[in-house]
C-alpha cells in the first residue's frame, strides 16, 4: 500500500494519506499542564515548519489543558495517551484533533470501546501506536523475541479490534529503535494496512546519532513509497527534529521549497574558515523567503566556481577574499569579511 493509495484522514485542518504530502510532526517536551511554556514551544515549532504537534497527557490536568493550548496555536494538536482510557476520553472532549493510544496498554476491550465510542462521537482520528518495547508476551514467544513480524501482527490485531467496533478513522504507527527492523516492519505492514502510516525511528538518540539513524531509516522507508507523516525523534530541542525532517523530505524529492545549502568538505587548498562560514550561511538563509534555490559555499577559488555551477548562487573563498558566483558565472570579488553579507543581499534581491 503506497502512501498515495491509503485512506485519507483529516487531523484538524491537515489531511494525510492519498495524494496529500508527507506531513512533518513533532512532540513537545514541556509539561502539558504548563500551558504558557507548551504554547511557546509549539509556536516555535510552527515557525520552524512543524505541521502536526503531539503532547503527552499523563494526568487529567494535562487533558483539560489541551483546550487552552489549542486556542492559541495554529496546527493540529494530538494527545498522547498511555494506560488510562479516561484521559483519552477527556482529551477528546477538550479538543484534541487526534489521539494516540496503544490499545494493548489501555486495558480491557470495554475500556478501548469507550475511547472508540467517544472518538466516533467527535469524529477524532485514533492513531494506533505499537512499539517494539510493548510487544505482547504471546507474540514474543511466537516469534522468539522482538521481530518485525511480531510488531506488525500486534498492530494489525489492534486495528482489527477497533474496526470490529465500527470505526475506521485510523492512523497506524509501528516503531522500533532497531533501524533495519523498523524498515522491514514497514514493508510488511504496508502490504496489509489501508490506513495512513506515521513513521519514525523511536528512541533514536541524541541530535548526532538520532539524525543519522532517522535519516537512514526514514530515508529507506519513504523512498519505498511508504509513510504519510514523519517524526524525527531526538533527545534534544524539538526544533532540530523539524529541520532534519524537512531536509530528509527535500533530499528525497518529497518536499519543495526553501534554500538548500551545499558546501565542500574542505581540503588543503582551503584558505578561509569555511566551516564557520558554511554554518553561518545555513543559519542565515532560514529566514529568507525563497523557494527551490541552491546556494553553494566553496572553500577555494580553484574548484569553487566549477563546482558551484549547479547552484543558483554561490561563494568561493580565497586568501582573505572570495568570489560571488551567480548562475554559474563569477559576478564579483569581495573581501572575506564581506562574503556573508554580500551573499545575503544578493539573495534578498533575487529575481523571483
Amino acid at each position: 500500500m503506497y502512501r498515495n493509495q491509503t485512506k485519507v484522514i483529516s487531523i484538524g485542518g491537515v489531511k494525510i494519506g492519498g495524494d496529500n504530502p508527507v506531513a512533518i510532526q513533532s512532540m513537545t517536551n514541556t509539561r502539558t499542564e504548563e500551558v504558557d511554556a507548551t504554547v511557546a514551544q509549539i509556536l516555535k515549532l510552527e515557525a520552524a515548519g512543524c505541521e502536526i504537534i503531539r503532547c503527552a497527557v499523563p494526568t487529567m490536568e494535562a487533558a483539560e489543558a489541551l483546550s487552552r493550548i489549542k486556542s492559541r496555536i495554529h496546527i493540529p494538536l494530538v494527545a498522547d495517551i498511555h494506560f488510562d482510557y479516561r484521559l483519552a476520553i477527556a482529551a477528546i472532549e477538550n479538543g484534541a484533533d487526534k489521539i494516540r493510544i496503544n490499545p494493548g496498554n489501555i486495558g480491557s476491550e470495554e475500556k478501548v470501546k469507550a475511547v472508540v465510542d467517544k472518538a466516533k462521537e467527535y469524529n477524532v482520528p485514533i492513531r494506533v501506536g505499537v512499539n517494539s518495547g510493548s510487544l505482547e508476551k504471546h507474540l514474543l514467544e511466537k516469534y522468539g523475541g522482538v521481530t518485525a513480524e511480531g510488531i506488525v501482527e500486534s498492530a494489525l490485531d489492534k486495528v482489527h479490534m477497533i474496526e470490529k467496533m465500527g470505526y475506521d478513522n485510523l492512523v497506524v504507527s509501528i516503531k522500533s529503535s532497531d533501524v533495519m527492523m523498523c524498515v522491514k516492519a514497514h514493508g510488511l505492514i504496508a502490504r496489509e494496512c489501508p490506513y495512513p502510516l506515521h513513521v519514525g525511528i523511536t528512541e533514536s538518540g541524541t541530535v548526532y546519532s538520532g539524525n543519522v539513524k532517522s535519516s537512514v531509516g526514514l530515508g529507506i522507508i519513504l523512498y519505498e513509497g511508504i509513510g504519510n507523516t514523519i517524526r524525527v525523534s531526538l533527545t534534544g530541542d524539538p526544533a532540530e527534529e523539524i529541520r532534519t525532517a524537512k531536509l530528509i523530505l527535500r533530499t528525497l524529492g518529497l518536499r519543495k521549497g526553501g534554500i538548500e545549502v551545499v558546501s565542500c568538505p574542505t581540503c588543503g587548498r582551503t584558505k578561509i574558515d569555511l566551516i564557520s562560514l558554511a554554518n553561518e550561511v545555513e543559519k542565515m538563509v532560514e529566514d529568507i523567503p525563497l523557494d527551490n534555490i541552491k546556494v553553494a559555499v566553496m572553500g577555494c577559488v580553484v574548484n569553487g566556481p566549477g563546482e558551484a555551477k549547479e547552484a543558483g548562487m554561490g561563494i568561493a573563498g580565497g586568501m582573505g577574499e572570495g568570489l560571488l558566483i551567480k548562475k554559474g558565472e563569477i559576478v564579483k570579488k569581495v573581501k572575506e569579511e564581506e562574503l556573508l553579507d554580500t551573499l545575503r543581499q544578493e539573495l534578498l534581491n533575487w529575481e523571483r
